[in-house]
Order: structure tokens, then sequence, then C-alpha cells
């Protein structure tokens, strides 16, 4: 919860060149650390110097809290989180929430899907209860029984389907909702809100901290919830609330841009060559030599009866002046396409400075292709982008040459 006169966060920007300096306690900085959103070294005086580097979110550790934005915007950055997760995950999941902030735009997000999903009541279904009882309903369970109570007749250790609304759906959502009391900054209406949400679930088990999500599967029934689902489970896999190992309590929400956004690339190709024969492995295995000692993993490779189609890797270089192609990027595209049999490779960087371009490399017949893609447009706008991408490789898609 927010604490009265709490002091303002320190706000820096993902790969930013700013830096601050923090007076901080031996447990502050141990759980900054473990988190790894900032890096901290030692200054003068006995303070610490912060620094952002690929990570993204939000930490507060007792009264200190550090905020990390994305370059791309929050929403942008959730909207890569889920359609990664899972490519259901629509532009309008992430529309309209608050711009500034990252436990607001979580809040908010979450709060109007979940209300949404609820808004006839609660779904309710069969769950499997195993009970210690006075009486047989459902299943007796001998052997529990016979190990916890032997030559004890009562209570019978039993098992039994109940129709509730403690359902997998109803314990991600709970859940979620429970994780996003306990973070810092919201809004006196998010939070009376979220408490009311939290009502509505009342009997609805709390998964306990490191519990993964049940397993849940989409269908008539559920698709009402879908939206809240997915953004509930990416605030049970990033976002954490603990009391913490020293005197701190500690909330946070960290996620590595570099790895979102090749996963984002990975299921966006995937959904785009999903149209032409064939199928998408994000990433592939394989090997540059005859012998396979030496491995080889693209972000992506479309396969066609059996054999590369087309290959694409995913570079996230948005540091200041590395926005083009480098030689390294380009000799290991070529290395894939060389292993691969393929006339051309894809290289797709974030926030790319340089026009497309394309080059012949010589005595090889292979070309490289370098396509940028702007982060910060509409995500409707982005899967566009990469579904052009998807089209220009299948049209020029062409062994290099037949194995011998």
């Amino acid at each position: 919860m927010n604490s009265i006169g709490a002091p303002e966060p320190v706000v820096l920007t993902e790969v930013g060149t700013k830096e601050v300096v923090l007076a901080l306690d031996d447990n502050q900085v141990a759980a900054l650390r473990a988190a790894d959103l900032v890096t901290v070294r030692r200054a003068a005086g006995g303070q610490w110097k912060l620094k952002a580097g690929r990570k993204v979110g939000a930490i507060r550790i007792g009264n200190i809290e550090i905020e990390v934005t994305p370059k791309v915007g929050v929403a942008n950055m959730l909207f890569f989180l889920g359609y990664a997760a899972h490519p259901g995950f629509r532009p309008e999941d992430v529309a309209g929430i608050p711009t500034a902030g990252l436990w607001p735009a979580l809040a908010t997000s979450l709060i109007r899907h979940t209300r949404r999903a609820i808004a006839s009541g609660p779904l309710r279904g069969y769950a499997t209860v195993d009970d210690a009882l006075p009486l047989v309903r459902g299943r007796i369970r001998f052997g529990d029984h016979l190990a916890g109570r032997p030559g004890i007749p009562l209570p019978i250790e039993v098992q039994y389907d109940e129709y509730s609304k403690d359902i997998p759906e109803n314990r991600i959502m709970r859940t979620a909702v429970r994780r996003m009391l306990a973070v810092p900054r919201l809004r006196p209406a998010d939070q009376a809100d979220l408490t009311e949400l939290d009502a509505r679930l009342a009997g609805v088990t709390v998964l306990p901290p490191g519990t993964p999500p049940p397993v849940w599967h989409t269908s008539r029934l559920n698709a009402r919830y879908d939206p809240a689902l997915r953004l509930s489970e990416l605030i049970l896999q990033h976002c954490s609330a603990d009391p913490g190992a020293g005197p701190h309590t500690i909330a946070a929400f960290v996620v590595n841009m570099e790895k979102v956004f090749e996963a984002f690339i990975g299921a966006a190709l995937r959904e785009a060559l999903s149209a032409y024969p064939g199928h998408t492995e994000t990433p592939a295995k394989d090997a540059l030599d005859a012998g396979q000692a030496i491995r080889i993993e693209p972000d992506v490779l479309h396969i066609i009866n059996g054999q590369p189609a087309a290959v694409f890797d995913a570079k996230y270089k948005i540091e200041p002046g590395t926005g083009k192609p480098t030689n390294p990027d380009i000799y290991q595209m070529l290395a894939y396409c060389t292993a691969l049999n393929l006339r051309i490779g894809w290289i797709i960087y974030a926030e790319g400075t340089e026009p497309p371009t394309t080059w012949r490399i010589r005595n090889s017949g292979t070309t490289i292709g370098y396509r940028p893609l702007n982060l910060r447009q509409p995500p409707h706008q982005l899967l566009k982008d990469v579904q052009y991408f998807a089209d220009s490789a299948m049209r020029k898609a062409a062994p290099l040459r037949h194995h011998a």
C-alpha cells in the first residue's frame, strides 16, 4: 500500500545515460542487485550509483522506489509481453491505460479487464476437493485414510467434485488482484476498485507466492475472461510483493526488454507465417558444421517440406548510436544462410536508425536484408509491419543451391 509522505520515486529511462546517487542500506543494495533492474555501484560517502540498462519496470524497497521506463512506452511494453505469451492478446487489450507510471498502468488495465470479465458474476465450474468429513461424500481416499488415521473410522478422507467459483480462472485473477493491492503508488480510486474486485471473488483460493498459475484453456464459457486472464498471468509472472529478507517490504515488476522483443518477434512472425505451408520454429536449433559441433540458433526459421525456407534474427539495440546493423550481426546471418542453404536472410532491428537495406555478399550468391521496426507505433501497425516482413521473405524464399 502507499505510505503517506513517501518520497517521490526515482525515474530512469531504459538504456539512458543518467545516473542517480542514493543512500542505501545493505538490505536495499542486496535487493536491488537481486532484482537486477538497475546496476548498483558504490559511490563516495557510503552512497550508491544507480543506472538503467535494458531491463524495465519498477521496484520499491522500504521507502525507496525506482522506476525504469521503457522507451517504447508502457502500453506497448505490455502488448509485447502479452502477445509473446499469447498471440490472441489484442492491441485493444492495452488501449487507454495511463502513460505515467508502471504501477497505475498495470492497476488500471487489470481493473478494467477483471471488471468486464465478472460483470455478470464470476464463472463457476466443478473443482476437485480433497477433505476429511464425518460422512462419505464422493470417493473415499482409502490410502490417505489408512496412512493418516489407521484404525480411526472418522473423519473420512474423501475426494469429491464441487460446483463453485474456486476454479483456475478465478484463482489466477484474484491472485493478480491481491498482488496489485500490495504495490506502491496506487491511486485511492484504484485501491478501492481492486478491493471491490477482491471482495467479489471472495471464497476463491489465492495462490501462494512462487506457485505456478493453474492451467486453463480458452473455451466458449470463459471467452469473456480471456483478456483479464492474459494480463493476470503477466502480473503473476513478472510482479512480486514480498516481506523481504531484511526489514523492508519489497514490490517489484521487472522485465528484460531484449528477451521480450525476441519473444514478440518470434510470436508475431509465427502468426504471420501461419498462412503459408510448413511450420515455424522460434527459436530454431541447428548446426553450422557437418559434424554438428558448432550450434546455431536463429530466432525464427520457417520450414516447408522439411527444408528451411526463411530465416530471421531479432536485434534489440536501442542505445544511442547502435540502431544500425553491425558487421558481427551480418556475419552471423551469413553463417545461418550458409548452414541452412538459404539465398536470403533477414535481420530485424528494434528502433533501427537506417532505412531498409540489403547486401549482396560477394562470391556467395547470398543476400542479407536489414529491416528496422518502429516499436513506438500502435500495436496494430506493428503487427502489419511484421506481416509485411514475412510476406517479403516468402516471396523471395529460395534455396541457395542444391546440396551435393
